[in-house]
């Protein structure tokens, strides 16, 4: 009865309210499992192929309805009477019909909805939380939460070319205590930029968005924001950044530029790679941050090599658009001593499978994993349980606004209420 009967999908909107898709799986017994596919602003260039219609008429060109198309058509008929139980088969066999590299034939979003969709139509058909059913050694902990506060880069329409200024409360007791210090410090951040009449709307992971003059501005608001809140920097909370600096690498001079400042026509800083990690150095030693993601454009790999030389040993250096979620690029990151954590987005590699075995090979050598969501995110809160299964100890999923960054911090929320009688005294994650 964990046969699959039907597949079915539909074009929805994501956050930005781009089109996205929507994916069932129905089982013969009557038991279905859905999905909905998040979508990335801020891409690596060796991800796995997004599909769209590119149909100027229709949502200019982002439409999906080819990538629905290819889950009501072959995927469907591909899959029906297999069993839901056999994740990696049936991830696998997606694969297999597609016969491309980068899954550009059917489409990332097209495997990956029908992907995750199967995970939770196999849990509901053990009756078991996702979690559970993703990992059933019990081997479970939920993440310290990294919560992006200020928002800039491709996320935002303000000065700041980093994209994320994130908080990481590590030493709260339990994750609803680390919730409540994150939710805490975001709004006493907003009453600290009101007071100096910056503007206090928010980006696409709903942070606020105000137009700041230096990365040391806005490092230095989130520090009173966290004072503000009775919390102290460094011992209860610290900071995280994602530079996200392929978008404002020049590759023609090679050189690291203040994009946004160049574009509305002020003076602007322009930084040698050497340069670019001197400046990180900077920070940190000026600032209490303990993870830098996306430092360097993402085929620097002598760059990368350089910051992970100067500041691997201290604190976390994170590879986004330099991994993207392959255990291929991975590897040759651990080869080449690049980095020492990577940033896990289901949708880079397309699959579930793939993306646990990038995480098993993450583990193995030693190197962190941090889960994440994308800018452009719907409700489906299924990185929470992803996160708590693989017991990673970190989760990327947004500031405290916007219901599709919230639907992951409730649904850790309910996991940690469904975990509380465990024997396991300690289920967060302490850095």
């Amino acid at each position: 009865m964990s046969e699959i009967k039907e597949i079915t999908a539909l074009e929805i909107l994501d956050s930005r309210g781009t089109p996205t898709i929507y994916c069932e799986v129905t089982l013969s017994s009557g038991i279905q499992g859905f999905s909905m596919v998040p979508s990335g602003a801020s891409t690596g260039e060796h991800e796995a192929l997004e599909l769209r219609d590119k149909d100027p008429n229709r949502y200019f060109g982002k439409g999906v309805l080819k990538a629905v198309a290819n889950i009501n058509g072959p995927i469907n008929e591909l899959l029906k009477g297999q069993s839901v139980l056999d994740q990696r088969s049936i991830d696998e066999a997606m694969i297999s019909l597609d016969g491309t590299k980068s899954k550009s034939k059917l489409g990332a979003n097209s495997i990956l909805g029908v992907s995750l969709a199967v995970a939770r139509a196999a849990a509901n058909f053990k009756k078991m939380p996702l979690f559970e059913s993703i990992s059933p050694d019990k081997n479970y902990l939920l993440p310290t939460p990294m919560m992006n506060i200020l928002n800039g880069g491709a996320h935002a329409d303000n000065s700041l070319d980093f994209q994320e200024f994130m908080i990481r409360p590590f030493n709260a007791p339990t994750f609803a205590e680390a919730l409540r210090w994150g939710s805490e410090i975001f709004y006493s951040l907003r009453s600290l930029l009101k007071e100096k009449n910056h503007v206090v709307s928010v980006g696409d992971e709903g942070g606020f968005a105000p137009n700041l003059s230096s990365d040391e501005e806005s490092l230095d608001f989130i520090l009173k924001a966290i004072e503000k809140a009775g919390l102290r920097p460094k011992t209860d909370v610290s900071i995280a950044l994602d530079c996200a600096a392929s978008e404002f690498f020049d590759k023609e001079s090679k050189t690291y530029i203040e994009k946004k400042k160049k574009l509305s026509g002020h003076s602007f800083l322009s930084r040698t790679a050497k340069e670019q990690v001197e400046h990180l150095q900077k920070l940190c030693k000026n600032y209490p941050i303990d993870s830098i993601e996306d430092g360097l454009d993402e085929n620097d790999w002598e760059g990368w090599k350089s910051l992970t030389q100067s500041l691997g040993k201290e604190i976390q250096i994170v590879g986004d658009d330099i991994f993207v979620t392959n255990p291929e690029f991975l590897q040759k990151g651990i080869d080449s001593d690049i980095g020492n954590s990577i940033l896990i987005k289901l949708n880079q590699i397309g699959t579930l499978t793939e993306t646990l075995d990038t995480m098993a090979l993450a583990k193995k050598s030693n190197y962190k994993c941090v889960v994440s969501h994308r800018s452009g995110e719907t409700e489906d809160s299924f990185i929470a349980d992803l996160s708590v299964a693989t017991a990673c100890g970190q989760i990327k999923t947004g500031s405290l606004s916007r219901s599709d960054r919230i639907a992951k911090y409730n649904r850790l929320l309910q996991i940690e209420h469904l975990l509380s009688d465990s024997s396991k005294e300690n289920l967060f994650y302490h850095k």
